[in-house]
Parts: structure tokens; sequence; C-alpha cells
């Protein structure tokens, strides 16, 4: 790379972070790693808007998720060493887990392949938000009252931070040590990450820490969160700290070559299909070169470690601003430092707006209730929004559309009547049809209702002009929530959370005679948890 290329990357770089360069904002820091050097790392906003810090070289962000792979890591070290095994059923490991009547191993939990539920969507279900304080015994209690799983273990593929926080358990029992020393002795400090340690709790001081800030309206405000960080998510680190890890992940100077191809060996679920989601990583492919990443959300802060190992670029996005899109920003970063390469894809482009219009509107999935929201936003590009959680769809080489979402496998083709067919997971379809106007909760929803295993109770009282749940869990309580009518016996439950305005699908479960009994909630990681009325 020539020093006009650098010149002119280094102002591509300064133009993605244009928008948050000023004072009163917290923003992002980007880093370039070219055939092992860091050639490029640009900053934008404040550490600390309080101080009028800046954000450099030298600010620490907590990344969230992409502490998975480290995670992973570790249990493959110990695993090599013959303290564990692969295939170990996480049960003989943590005793504290119910039984769930079929085997759930240790290499199902690293590939998000387990049906484990997501434990910080089980919380809120049951009134804890991130933003109240939980300790580790109440979130290990909530995950050992499951007694049933999303699907069969190996079949399919659900983001589950409950299998990676069990998987950082596993660490310290085959260990005979906590986590944080174990990722020290074991990786940090013979690579030289010497700004990268596991910090699970917000008390802990921790040197050049950028504080993490959520937009409020024109302004922002201090992004709370009260759970512990065990293996799902940490981590506290930097750009360089990362590049250094990319680094390893070339050269296997911490694990050898073997500790790489292990962590990105992809497998395939009991259908023959391939898994994305390797082992800490998800393997894909972008503009016909094959990436090994990982994003990472916490409140306030958000993270994009990005590599296309066969061109040896890696893009790294860390940001302190919850509102930044850094999947996005990642991708950017690596299609300027990919620019010219022969043999390179092209982006493929939108289809004209008038011919995206089709999918705009509620989808529902009669079956269990889930829906789909998505609008045509005014530039053309095709949002979609699912619990709560909007992003962009984008163009394939495939022909069809893809989520611009880390980790989330999800491909539609425009609709040509009222069904539309969506891809996701082991290359499981559903059919959803276009959902009604109007209509009203189910009859009889109003009343206490239980559900065992978040051993919690939500009591369905009138609100205004309809209906509201009240919850109260085993930690803490939470509401009103609104309940809104779909069709027929589907409904939405809207669940206020720190990160975005969730909201659940429910449907009405029926006895014999079609008398209300109970319903079922689907949200993004938890599927079909049972309320039955109380009493």
């Amino acid at each position: 790379m020539t020093d006009l290329d650098l010149l002119a990357l280094r102002r591509r770089a300064r133009r993605l972070l244009a928008p948050w360069d000023r004072p009163g904002s917290p923003g992002a820091t980007l880093g370039l790693v070219r055939d092992g050097a860091l050639v490029l790392q640009e900053s934008a906003g404040e550490a600390s808007l309080e101080l009028g810090v800046p954000i450099g070289p030298g600010t620490s962000f907590r990344i969230a998720s992409v502490s998975k792979q480290f995670t992973c890591a570790a249990i493959l070290l110990l695993a090599r060493e013959g303290r564990l095994s692969l295939e170990d059923d996480v049960r003989d490991r943590v005793p504290a887990l119910a039984a769930l009547g079929t085997r759930v191993s240790i290499d199902q939990m690293m590939r998000n392949a387990s049906g484990l539920r997501d434990m910080l969507e089980l919380m809120r279900l049951s009134g804890t938000d991130l933003s109240h304080p939980a300790t580790p015994a109440q979130i290990l209690a909530m995950a050992g009252r499951q007694r049933g799983l999303n699907f069969a273990p190996g079949t399919r593929f659900l983001y589950s931070n409950t299998g990676f926080m069990l998987l950082g358990r596993i660490v310290e029992q085959a260990a005979g040590a906590p986590l944080d020393a174990v990722l020290e002795q074991r990786i940090f400090a013979p690579l030289g990450m010497t700004r990268t340690r596991h910090t699970p709790l917000l008390r802990d001081v921790v040197p050049r820490l950028a504080t993490g800030y959520l937009p409020d309206g024109a302004g922002f405000v201090r992004a709370q969160h009260g759970f512990p960080l065990g293996g799902e998510g940490g981590l506290v680190s930097c750009v360089e700290d990362l590049a250094i890890w990319d680094r390893n992940l070339a050269t296997g100077l911490v694990g050898g070559d073997w500790l790489h191809a292990a962590l990105t060996e992809r497998a395939p679920f009991e259908n023959g299909r391939l898994n994305i989601y390797a082992r800490g990583l998800e393997v894909t492919e972008y503009r016909g070169l094959r990436t090994e990443n990982h994003g990472g959300l916490w409140p306030g802060y958000r993270t994009c470690f990005l590599r296309a190992p066969g061109a040896g670029v890696t893009a790294i996005v860390i940001a302190n601003h919850g509102g930044i899109d850094v999947h996005t920003l990642g991708h950017r970063l690596l299609d300027a430092a990919l620019e010219g390469r022969p043999g390179l894809h092209p982006l493929p482009a939108l289809p004209p707006k008038p011919s995206l219009d089709p999918l705009a509107g509620r989808w529902l999935e009669p079956e269990t209730g889930a829906t789909l929201e998505i609008e045509i936003a005014a530039d053309g590009t095709p949002m979609a929004n699912q619990h709560g959680q909007p992003f962009a769809l984008a163009a394939g080489e495939d022909g069809r559309l893809h989520a611009r979402r880390g980790i989330y496998p999800f491909a539609l083709t425009v609709p040509e009547g009222d069904a539309l067919l969506v891809e996701t997971d082991a290359g499981s379809v559903t059919r959803y049809r276009r959902a009604g106007e109007g209509g009203a909760p189910p009859e009889g929803l109003a009343g206490t209702w239980r559900c065992e295993e978040l051993d919690a109770t939500w009591t369905v009282a009138p609100a205004d002009d309809g209906l509201a749940v009240q919850v109260r869990g085993p930690v803490s309580a939470s509401g009103p929530w609104q309940v809104l009518p779909v069709e027929g016996d589907c409904f939405r439950v809207l669940t206020p959370a720190t990160l975005f305005q969730g909201w659940v699908d429910a449907k009405a479960l029926r006895d014999a005679a079609g008398r209300l009994a109970g319903f079922a909630v689907t949200g993004s990681r938890v599927r079909g948890m049972r309320f039955t009325r109380a009493g």
C-alpha cells in the first residue's frame, strides 16, 4: 500500500465518521488491519460527554458478544489438554440445569445450535430488563428453571447468550480458576493484549473506558445496565488489542494454526445444511470473499469485528453511541480497503422502489402468531422489524433480499400475492401472509396468568382503551405493557427495554371446548413460552 493509497483510505474513513465528528456527541473508532499491520485507526466523537474527552487510540470499550470467540478459544485450549470434551453434556458440567429430556453438548452451545432459550430475553419476560440489577445466581437460576428448548439440539441455529454464559462457567470448572484469570494467563498476557480484560460488573474501574450512551430525542443519556457479564460478553478491549488478536488468528502464536481452524470450522445441522455460525465466529461470504466476523451489542456499546482473511484485511469498528450501525460501517470500511481488487464481486443494487412496494405492511405466521413488519424508506431501502428490532434489507447475489444485520440468517423474495416466504437458519422457510386489519385481543384474556419456567405472573387488566400487562417475576416487576390485537387469537405485547422498544408475539391456547386456556409467547430468542391461568 502506497502513502497515497493510505491517505485516500484515511479520507474515506473520516467521511464514514463525519456524522459524529462534533462536540457533544459520542462516536466510534475504526481500525483497519492489512497484511498483519494496523495501517489505519481513525476516531470521532467523545468518550465522555460529561468531561469532553475525545475518543482516541487509547480508548477502551465494552465489546460485548465479540467476547464469545475468546470464550470458545479457552474451551478449545482446555479440550486439547484433555480437561473436557466438546461432546460433554452441559448438565454433567453445570448440575444446576434441569433435565431437558435430551443432551446439549458443549460444542452445540459454541455453535448456537443448542436450542437453549436466551437468558436475557427470559429475564426481560419476567420483568427484569438489562438496566435492573441482577446477580449471577439469579441469572443461572432463570436458565436452570427451563424445562424445554427452542428446538432439538443440532437441528437449528438461534443465538443464545445462555449457552455462552454456561461455557464461561465450564471454563472455570475445568481450569479450576476464574474466567478472567484463565483468559489473562492463556491468551491476553502471552499476546500482549494489555488493555483487554474480563470485566463483568459496572462498578469495576477500567482505565480509559468510554462511557456508553443512547440517543434520547435530540440528545443522549447514559446507558444503564445492571446485569453481570460472563462468557457471553464480559470483555473490555480496544482496536489495537483486537488487531493483535486478529494477527494471532493468522499466525497461531497462541494455540497454533489449529486454533483458528477450530474456531472457524462450520458444522452441518442434522438436515445436512451448514451452520454459518462456527465457534464464536460467523463464517460467510461477502462480495465473493470468505469472511469471519462477529458483532457486539450492549447498552451504549456496539462492535464489529470483520475479517476477510483471503484478502489479508480486517475491519474493526467500536462505538460508544448506541445508535450507530457498526455492521454497515465495518462493511463500508472493508469495501474501501478492497476497492480495485481483481475478482471482487460488485455490490448488488436494490430493485427500484415501486417493485418493493408489495413488501410493505404487517405479515403474520398464523400457526405461532409471529409477526414481521416491513416498510420502504424514502430512499428506497426496505426496512424489516421483528420483535421491535429494525434492520435494513440489502440485495443479495442470489436475487433475494437479505438482512443487513450481524449473525442473522434471513432472506426473502418480493411477494407476488399475499404470501411471503422467509428463509432463515438451516434452510427453514416460514410462510407469512398479510395480517388482517383491526380486531380485538382474544376474549377472556383479562386475568392472571402464570409461567412456571419464568417463575413469573402476568396480570392482564383494562387500561385506557385496551388491555395492559403487569409483570411480577423472581427479581423485579415491570409494566404496564400494552396489549395490541393482531388478528383473531394472535396478539402482541409491547415490552419496553433499555436497548429498544420491543414486542413479543403471542397466540391464545384453547381447550377442547374452544375456551381460552392460556397463551404461548414467542420473542426473538425465546419460543413458545406457555402461560396458564393462575389459581
